[in-house]
């Protein structure tokens, strides 16, 4: 828990706009839901323990993050979808929008590496899935 008011008013203020984000992420298809709950847990972790509990007992955006907070991993059906956006955004960013090449580049690479990450985590047992 951080001490100074100022630094966990901020936390707190982040860790509520995107669990907003996150839940107009679960109707909006390049809104990334579970990155965004991720960050709203730890903003919580750090600022105020009702809202981080509140959040891994809620009773849908809770199983979303609590496998991932567990070392369980996330549930197939959102790599899939994770990663599917993140193609579908970063080529039509690529191919569409930008016109440096460095940045088409920048973009590319982080792609890679996020959908990397992405496979190498553990996916979680049916029963798990949401």
């Amino acid at each position: 828990m951080v001490r100074p008011a100022v630094v966990r008013l901020l936390l707190l203020s982040l860790g509520l706009c995107s669990t907003v984000l996150a839940v107009l992420g679960l109707f909006v298809p390049l809104l990334p839901t579970v990155p965004l709950l991720l960050l709203a847990a730890a903003c919580f972790a750090r600022s105020s323990e009702r809202f981080h509990n509140w959040l891994l007992d809620h009773p849908h955006l809770g199983p979303l993050v609590r496998g991932y907070l567990a070392g369980q991993g996330m549930p197939l059906r959102a790599k899939i979808r994770a990663i599917s956006l993140l193609w579908l955004s970063i080529g039509i960013s690529v191919l569409l929008l930008l016109t440096q090449l460095w940045l088409k580049m920048l973009l590319i690479g982080i792609a890679l590496a996020v959908t990397v990450y992405l496979l190498r985590l553990p996916v979680c047992a049916a029963g798990e899935e949401v």
